[in-house]
């Protein structure tokens, strides 16, 4: 079985493993003792989820699939491995309402139609498996953390580059991203985001064009998808604590995202005939915080 991951962010689905979150009508002088040294302190959070996702990008037929997850943060550089999405943030964070510089490497494994097996439509399979790929790049971002409804609130902004290094699609895939999380209460938080991507003419022709012996193949016209802004995302994800609060012990992690396909991939056979350009995705699970 394929395990993949949600279309979300690494940072905005991090909100669902998040561990420094507090009351939000919590006044400093009301913070309990320890718990500035517990948030400031190394923490490991471990879950899976249970997602349901489109069969392929651009597909309008969905699966179920298991969608691992761990962030790590210790001595203040965090560590996100989401399914197939893993990155480090090699600058170190401070506790307490202030900035946040982000920067580290990020690699992805997409498995984008690397199995006839997880596909439903015949037109898809005939076009043939294709390799999975190995994308590979970094990432630049900053966060303020105090903006809104509380000290422990968090408005970010970050850009993704990455290439792929197995020539399966040979091309870059710029990511802008913006989350904003914030802590309901002591047991609960919740994150929005908006995502974009934009993939280079490698990416378009592997994935989106057909060419003339596919066309036979499958009965899609012959298309030549061209580079550029591929879709876009609006996601929410939020936790809820089961024992202890968001901090330590077991919680419920779930998130909902829209992506809409844009330009050549919306209109690509591959979408627009076999698939749709409204893609769904969803995910419930459990998650531990030691």
């Amino acid at each position: 079985m394929r395990i993949v991951i949600l279309p979300l962010t690494v940072a905005a689905a991090a909100v669902a493993f998040a561990t420094p979150a507090l009351a939000q009508d919590a006044a400093p002088s009301a913070v309990p003792t320890g718990i500035e040294e517990q948030m400031a302190g190394d923490s490991i959070t471990v879950g899976v989820a249970a997602a349901y996702i489109t069969d392929y990008e651009g597909s309008n037929d969905y699966r179920f699939t298991p969608a691992p997850g761990v962030l790590a943060t210790i001595k203040g550089y965090t560590f996100t491995l989401l399914g197939n999405r893993a990155s480090v943030d090699l600058i170190r964070d401070n506790p307490g309402p202030t900035w946040d510089l982000q920067a580290g490497p990020i690699g992805l494994v997409n498995f984008n139609r690397n199995s006839n097996k997880s596909i439903d439509d015949r037109r898809i399979r005939a076009l043939g498996e294709l390799d999975t790929a190995i994308e590979l790049g970094g990432f630049v971002g900053i966060g303020k953390t105090g903006v809104i409804t509380s000290p422990y609130d968090k408005l970010s902004v970050s850009l993704s580059y990455r290439h792929d290094v197995t020539n399966t699609h040979d091309s870059a895939i710029w990511q802008p991203t913006v989350n904003y999380f914030t802590p309901l209460s002591r047991k609960a938080a919740v994150g929005l985001f908006a995502s974009a991507e934009r993939a280079g003419r490698g990416y378009a022709r592997t994935y989106f064009s057909v060419d003339g012996a596919q066309s036979l193949a499958s009965g899609l016209p012959v298309y030549n998808a061209r580079d550029g802004w591929k879709n876009w995302s609006l996601g929410v994800i939020g936790t809820y604590a089961l024992t202890g609060d968001l901090l330590k012990g077991w919680k419920a992690i779930g998130g909902v995202v829209y992506r809409g396909m844009m330009n050549d991939f919306k209109d690509s056979p591959v979408t627009s005939i076999a698939g749709s350009k409204s893609q769904w995705a969803t995910a419930l699970g459990v998650g531990y915080t030691f």
